[in-house]
């Protein structure tokens, strides 16, 4: 998923570098929208991960 974050920043950079400047909002917007999943899902999982009760394996 960060993968696509970077993609569309560069995406956005080349887009208003350009001129375009409507579709360089779009691909930072997208590439904003990503990054805020990116960071949600990123702290769900250290969350789920710490609070389980696994025993770690021997």
């Amino acid at each position: 998923m960060l993968n696509y974050v970077i993609t569309f920043f560069l995406l956005a950079v080349l887009a208003a570098f350009l001129g375009f400047g409507g579709l360089a909002g779009t691909f930072s917007q997208i590439a904003q929208l990503l990054a805020i999943v990116f960071v949600v899902l990123f702290f769900v999982s250290l969350i789920r991960h710490s609070t389980s009760s696994r025993t770690p394996p021997l």
